[in-house]
């Protein structure tokens, strides 16, 4: 049988227009330093985006976005520190003292007539 023979299994009896076949192991791409370096410095040159940047090396603008937000931390700050959290201390306020005054009398209306 060939290509140009397979059909689909539906009610449709048309052809197959496209077949895809996909060969490999379908890992993730490593790439070293030097190599995002220089990819990350192309996305920096003038009259370039980062878009056509990640187009041209098979990137998505997005991880190209991560190596460039890394490229711009210090070398020191790549590791996250253990001792990023201190130990907060809560402790109760003394209570204040209560003010010493006398309570105001309160004025009394005259009784009303009622009829």
């Amino acid at each position: 049988m060939t290509i140009s023979e397979f059909k689909l299994k539906s009610k449709d009896e048309e052809p197959v227009r496209r077949l895809e076949i996909f060969t490999g192991s379908g890992r993730r791409r490593e790439w070293r330093p030097e190599e995002k370096a220089r990819i990350v410095a192309e996305s920096y040159e003038a009259g370039e985006t980062v878009c056509a940047v990640a187009r041209r090396y098979g990137l998505s603008p997005q991880q190209l976005f991560t190596w460039r937000r890394a490229a711009r931390r210090p070398m020191g700050e790549t590791a996250i520190s253990e001792s990023m959290f201190v130990p907060a201390v809560v402790t109760a306020a003394p209570p204040k003292p209560a003010a010493k005054h006398r309570p105001q009398p309160r004025k009394r209306e005259p009784a009303r007539d009622v009829v």
